[in-house]
């Protein structure tokens, strides 16, 4: 690895980057980029959400260098972890959920050609009514995930729950609705 026409070890430009240098965070983008942006790609399908996604990619690596640790793996591995968890976090967001479901209502409307005038199936009548059966901590899980459209680790997060917990409860309330409707 080279910086300003001479060679630096690993090692050295991760110190260099921890100390804040802009000149490592250029070689760093210089470098990274490219690779980042296929990554994020690939998970979010849309090159103007990878362009934004890369740049808080990059906020995310500068900001939390220090707890890259070399002796789990090299910096290449750790950024491209850091890159794919940002990609899915984005993809499980209210933001891209609610776009998605956009999209695919606004795609139906142009192909359909004629309204159709199905009934309302029997099995979606009453849901709300059978998650307010569950016990109230699987109830606001499944509602904050299913009606409000939250993930879990932004339930975890806005409401101070562990998110093993979160996701143990929802695996729970998951368990509990099945066998409700394998009863009916």
């Amino acid at each position: 690895m080279s910086t300003y026409g001479k060679q630096i070890s690993e090692i050295d430009f991760i110190e260099q980057l921890r100390q804040g240098d802009n000149g490592g965070f250029e070689i760093l983008y210089d470098r990274y980029s490219a690779m980042l942006f296929g990554i994020i790609l690939r998970v979010v399908n849309d090159n103007e959400d990878a362009e934004n996604l890369l740049q808080d990619c990059f906020v995310k690596i500068w900001k939390n260098i220090a707890s890259y640790d070399a002796t789990k793996g090299r910096l290449a591995t750790w950024m491209i972890n850091v890159a794919r968890n940002t990609a899915i976090d984005f993809t499980r967001s209210k933001v891209f959920s609610q776009r998605k479901r956009n999209q695919s209502i606004e795609n139906g409307i142009t192909s359909t050609p004629a309204i159709s005038h199905s009934p309302i199936p029997t099995d979606t009548i009453g849901l709300r009514q059978i998650v307010n059966k569950l016990p109230s901590q699987h109830r606001e899980i499944i509602e904050w995930m299913y009606f409000e459209g939250f993930t879990q680790q932004e339930i975890s997060d806005n409401f101070e729950i562990p998110l093993g917990t979160v996701k143990t409860r929802a695996r729970n309330a998951l368990i509990e609705l099945r066998r409700v409707f394998e009863i009916k």
